[in-house]
């Protein structure tokens, strides 16, 4: 399926550059992809090694208890 978009003229110069052999599409959807991962990746190691234990810890008994009340 196919979409009409509006943007930019600086924004259409700036995809034109990256573009190359490939489509438009294919160039938003790497860059939207790399920046997800970028997004995720910027919280990696924010938790001590405490932290995340204690909250490893109250996922598993939340877990506990609402396994407990469908049976």
């Amino acid at each position: 399926m196919t979409k009409v978009i509006s943007i930019s003229d600086d924004a259409y110069e700036r995809l034109k550059k990256l573009k190359n052999e490939r489509s438009f599409s294919e160039i938003i959807v790497k860059l939207s992809v790399e920046k997800s991962k970028d997004n995720l990746m910027k919280y990696a190691g924010g938790l001590t090694d405490e932290e995340a234990e204690k909250i490893e810890k109250k996922i598993y008994a939340e877990r506990k208890l609402s396994s407990r009340r469908f049976k």
